[in-house]
């Protein structure tokens, strides 16, 4: 019989946890000389690809008809129903320059709908997760988004493209513009991060463009659990291939949603 959601969720946990602290572990005696580039300002290491290895395995023992949408692409598998969508190291940058701002993100698909989530941010030892319709936790305790309408008081975060500079003019007038109007911006280098930040409040607001299905799948969850929401630059759904997306505390989105508009019509 196939797990529930709750289920998978809380299993889900536990393999990003064990996996979060093998990188711990790994980065005491990391060793540089074994980082590889995928691409301009994108980096892989091994620590990477034997957490992917190890997350893979897990999660195809618990739920075997499952495919797998990957970020170094350990497993080519898809199932008809099920699709785990995994970011191993999210902020490897982060990992293999000593910052200790980094997770593990895990999300699954049903179908074409997003059902659970899982974001361990390894340095806090904080696990966020969230699956659909049993709402949104940290460490066991139910979290909501933030509640601030005024963007003078709200703490917004982004993230700096690092490979397609193609939108740049309209990600530099709206960051202005965020500059200027909101109480501060930050830029961790981790989505996934960003994400259940804004799902706990600390953010009231996120957006990027040029991530990827892993980057995200896992945080959409759990910010629409917690109360917030999840959309493209257009307001609509494709966040998740679409390669743009914006993630607020819902009282912040028509806004955020305007002034990009705005900046992109120029």
């Amino acid at each position: 019989m196939t797990p529930t959601y709750k289920e998978l969720c809380l299993f889900v946990c536990d393999v990003a946890k064990s996996t979060g602290q093998m990188m711990a572990n790994e980065r005491k005696s990391f060793d540089p000389a074994r980082i590889e580039s995928k691409g301009m300002h994108d980096l892989v290491s091994y620590v990477d690809k034997e957490s992917e290895a190890r997350i893979i395995t897990a999660l195809g023992a618990i739920l075997p008809e499952s495919g797998f949408i990957a970020e170094e692409g350990t497993s080519a598998k898809r199932g008809e129903r099920f699709n785990w969508v995994i970011d191993p190291l999210d902020g490897t940058t982060n990992f293999i320059q000593g910052l200790p701002l980094y997770a593990v993100s895990i999300g699954l698909l049903d179908g074409d709908e997003l059902v659970l989530g899982v974001v361990y941010e390894v340095g806090r030892d904080e696990c966020f997760y969230a699956w659909k319709d049993g709402g949104a936790y940290l460490n066991g305790d139910p979290i909501q988004v933030s509640k601030r309408t005024d963007i003078h008081d709200a703490l917004l975060a982004t993230g700096f493209p690092y490979n397609d500079f193609s939108r740049m003019d309209t990600y530099m007038e709206f960051l202005e513009w965020s500059m200027k109007n909101a109480r501060g911006v930050r830029r961790l280098g981790s989505a996934a991060t960003d994400m259940a930040y804004v799902a706990c409040g600390r953010f009231d607001a996120f957006w990027e463009y040029d991530l990827k299905p892993w980057d995200v799948a896992a945080g959409t969850v759990i910010v629409k659990e917690a109360g917030g929401t999840v959309v493209d630059y257009s307001g609509g759904n494709n966040y998740l291939f679409g390669r743009e997306i914006v993630a607020t505390n819902g009282c912040l989105n028509e806004l955020i949603l305007t002034k990009i508009g705005e900046f992109a019509k120029k």
